[in-house]
């Protein structure tokens, strides 16, 4: 890219600042109107929230500030390459994308959009195309490389479901074919996808895997959303009404780097509502390692009969003496009188459980995270020590 070419690049960063939501709201309209069959890949939720234009806006953004220098953006531009690969994007796609944004710009800015401008964007989105596509291409060499490993969908058999509480459920998935199950980090996340009769579309939705590796099965826990017609919250309805044993559902290979770190410090895990799932997986891992780390548990709900995993909670502090469990209850009743009133408050817990030299983990509401991130960050905890995952599309600029 010559320097004449990012220089017109940077030069549509007021625009996109003030009209990035716009601008890609109308791409992704254009897109789907030409390319209906990618309605099955994108989360048609996220769209309808405008959550996933907003998070395209903003990588739009990121990436037209640090076009003299886009490798500061790695980080981010893995994890987008996680969520990419658990949703089985290919090459292909990059140009049918490509072909819509250019084009998008064309049309939403008019006679601002001059060839070289159209020109300097090509180029852009093409090496940022084609640094997304190596990174991909070595996830997806790596899912197959791990024993029992696959890419793309695969058909796993429903082989238990347990009522963790009235809104959450945990299902328990073995691969249909018998082979083998492959192993996983803690905090890792898969993909599932169903066919929704009421938007003829097959849709693809996360899910933390909620216990450790085993070798034996993987297990999701999903939050029944309350939404009514809404696709938010489809396919979690859908899931809860209709799955039981026996049943098939399709999944792509755990990935993601929201992993538990490996180090003498204490663990701190944070977590709102079912954003405790992959804290879930970390804290079984520990304990099944026999692990040393000093844990603080912190937990928010609605109250104590929507505590998921409350008694399994109960039993790993009975196995594993270094953990501190704090539980926080919107809807505090007498026989709660151990726990916590209201939302998470991190100003309520006894600075001793909350160490400086600690590895933090958020997860949960990005509204949550960032509350959370901000307090520890005032603190004076080093914004590298603390963890997040983000549900849905990313959104929060943190650190």
């Amino acid at each position: 890219m010559t320097e004449t070419q990012k220089d017109l690049i940077k030069g549509t960063i007021p625009v996109l600042k003030e009209h990035g939501v716009a601008l890609t709201s109308y791409f992704y309209k254009r897109m789907f109107t030409h390319n209906p069959e990618l309605k099955h890949i994108f989360n048609m939720g996220n769209q309808q929230n405008a959550k996933q234009q907003t998070a395209l806006a903003t990588a739009v953004l990121a990436y037209a500030e640090h076009i003299d220098n886009p490798t500061v953006l790695l980080s981010a531009v893995k994890h987008i390459g996680q969520k990419h690969s658990s949703l089985n994007i290919r090459p292909e796609h990059y140009q049918i994308v490509g072909k819509h944004l250019l084009a998008s710009i064309r049309e939403v800015l008019g006679d601002a959009a001059t060839e070289e401008l159209i020109a300097a964007w090509k180029v852009a989105y093409f090496q940022l195309a084609d640094l997304m596509i190596g990174i991909e291409k070595e996830m997806y060499d790596q899912m197959v490389q791990n024993e029992g490993g696959w890419t793309g969908w695969k058909p796993f058999n429903i082989v238990k479901i347990v009522s963790e509480t009235a809104e959450i459920q945990s299902v328990y998935l073995a691969p249909t074919d018998g082979g083998k199950v492959p192993r996983h980090s803690a905090g890792q996340y898969v993909s599932v996808r169903v066919y929704l009769p009421e938007l003829h579309l097959y849709q693809p939705r996360q899910y933390s895997l909620s216990d450790a590796s085993n070798g034996q099965y993987l297990r999701i826990s999903v939050k029944k959303e309350t939404p009514a017609g809404k696709p938010e919250g489809m396919v979690s309805n859908y899931l809860h009404q209709y799955f039981q044993v026996g049943k098939q559902l399709e999944l792509t290979a755990p990935t993601g780097s929201f992993n538990l770190m490996e180090n003498k410090y204490p663990h701190v895990f944070i977590s709102g509502g079912v954003g405790q799932t992959p804290l879930m997986a970390m804290l079984e891992q520990l304990v099944n390692t026999n692990g040393q780390n000093a844990v603080t548990w912190i937990h928010g709900c609605r109250n104590s009969e929507l505590h998921a995993f409350k008694e399994r909670l109960m039993a790993l502090e009975e196995q594993y003496e270094h953990i501190s469990c704090f539980s926080f209850y919107d809807e505090l009743r007498e026989s709660d009188k151990y726990n916590l009133p209201g939302w998470v408050d991190l100003a309520k817990i006894d600075p001793e459980h909350l160490p400086q030299k600690a590895n933090y983990y958020l997860c949960g509401p990005s509204g949550f995270i960032a509350k959370h991130f901000q307090y520890l960050t005032s603190r004076g905890i080093e914004s590298e020590n603390i963890h997040f995952e983000e549900f849905g599309p990313a959104s929060l600029q943190l650190g």
